[in-house]
């Protein structure tokens, strides 16, 4: 197995890891629906799929009218 050439001190090791605390996910609300998501993400609307405040998939209901 492959060893370190050298030891790794507590303080080094520990200022690596603050970085993976945990946060909040942002949000943003959609100026069409008015939903709330997260940012970057495909957000349901009435069975839609939005994304972007555009519609990318239109639900079931809204197909068959």
């Amino acid at each position: 197995m492959a060893h370190p050439k050298s030891k790794i001190s507590k303080q080094r090791k520990r200022k690596r890891r603050t970085h993976y605390k945990a946060t909040t996910p942002q949000l943003a609300t959609c100026p069409n629906t008015g939903e709330i998501h997260q940012y970057h993400r495909a957000y349901m609307v009435d069975g839609s799929m939005y994304y972007k405040g555009q519609m990318i998939i239109k639900s079931a209901e809204e197909l068959e009218e």
